[in-house]
């Protein structure tokens, strides 16, 4: 899906036109406010071409929005009349990509191709970051305990030590905890512990 937003109705006309023949899903506004107005967004195969000159708010306004709403488009930006520090502007705020108008056929084709491989790769980390958080919340509290001295790089015995138990138990906390998160080694279980955000232990 793509979502155009452009105050010019001849240019909405034809950027939709262009994008039809390429075989893309369009959803088109006039409006900053029709298209914040919008029920739903979809999200994970979709990007939004959006003028940065609209009437009521600019581009960048529209981003922000967009991002304080937790709406994670890729954004593909055109003006007829931006700026250097513009383009930096957006491209700082997580913007696709920066064209000018007149734009060129084969520059949009390929940028809305980039802004939506941005959007699937997006959905595919949220997807993956929730199993994980899933399979997270099956731990056990020593577990969690368990993998915090794990991933600060210490040894069975060593933890052991530190929570007052036998080396035994250690091994078998480590062994479900590496189940029950899916993970094989502990460069895997390191990784996942990153994207939980499991702080180390001391």
């Amino acid at each position: 899906m793509v979502y155009l937003l452009d105050d010019e109705p001849e240019m909405l006309k034809a950027l939709t036109r262009l994008l039809h023949t390429e075989g893309f899903q369009v959803r088109s506004f006039i409006s900053v406010r029709e298209f914040l107005a919008h029920e739903r967004l979809q999200q994970g195969s979709a990007c939004l071409v959006l003028d940065v000159a609209m009437p009521d708010l600019n581009g960048l306004q529209v981003q922000e929005r967009l991002r304080q709403s937790g709406a994670e488009l890729p954004i593909v930006f055109l003006t007829g009349h931006g700026d250097i520090p513009m383009s930096v502007r957006a491209v700082k705020a997580g913007a696709e990509n920066f064209l000018t108008k007149p734009v060129n056929a084969a520059d949009l084709l390929q940028a809305v191709r980039a802004a939506l491989q941005r959007a699937s790769d997006r959905q595919v980390e949220r997807e993956e970051r929730a199993a994980l958080q899933d399979r997270f919340a099956q731990l056990t509290p020593r577990e969690r305990e368990v993998l915090g001295h794990v991933i600060a790089g210490k040894l069975n015995k060593r933890i052991a030590a530190d929570l007052g138990t036998g080396e035994q138990n250690i091994k078998i906390h480590r062994g479900r905890l590496m189940r029950k998160l899916g993970v094989r080694s502990v460069a895997e279980l390191v990784r996942a512990a990153e994207r939980l955000g499991v702080p180390i232990a001391p």
